[in-house]
């Protein structure tokens, strides 16, 4: 893929675009690939030691309600949902400029995963039958999709929405399952 050179010389790090993905060992692509239909596997049967993964983006969660803090209440609340996805988005970016496949591929995975957990939350908007964490825990804590969907007008459609982010996250994720065997199958379309 070529890009414009004003592009390439207003941000540097574009350029890495035009360079070849690193390749991927066949060792390295059936592990990965081993991983990625377990995960899958333990996903669609709601229970498994990978699942345990979420655990991990929890306190990201939480500390996006933090840091979104300063900017008032609506941003506070959307903030953990934010940070969530943004923190394997980002990752993901970093390994694609850097033309790391497998980064790339499982940062996207999780990205992609993450909405799974996020469309329950979201479902469970006007049931509010989910037990909430937060920091410091209390009394006043609010129910973030109940909350931002409440002020946004969409709240009947909770279930709605929750169904078409499942249903993304699940696409998605068979999208870079798809794409990281494309990158091994056909490493000279690399680019």
């Amino acid at each position: 893929m070529r890009l414009p050179e004003s592009w390439t010389e207003r941000l540097p790090a574009l350029a890495a675009l035009e360079e070849p993905w690193e390749p991927v060992s066949r060792v390295a692509f059936y592990g990965w690939l081993a991983f990625y239909l377990l995960f899958l596997y333990q996903l669609s049967r709601h229970t498994g030691i990978l699942l345990m993964l979420d655990l991990v983006l929890i306190p990201i969660h939480e500390g996006g309600h933090l840091l979104f803090r300063w900017f008032g209440e609506f941003l506070s609340v959307a903030g953990g949902t934010f940070l969530q996805l943004f923190v394997p988005a980002a990752l993901a970016t970093y390994f694609a400029l850097r033309r790391q496949p497998q980064g790339t591929a499982f940062c996207s995975f999780i990205f992609f995963e993450q909405l799974l957990p996020i469309s329950v939350y979201m479902a469970d908007a006007r049931a509010q039958e989910l037990p909430l964490l937060s920091v410091g825990g209390g009394d006043d804590v609010i129910h973030d999709w109940n909350y931002l969907f409440g002020h946004l007008g969409v709240l009947a459609h909770d279930t709605q929405i929750a169904a078409a982010t499942r249903f993304a996250g699940w696409l998605g994720m068979f999208f870079v399952v798809g794409w990281f065997t494309w990158k091994y199958l056909w490493p000279q379309n690399a680019k």
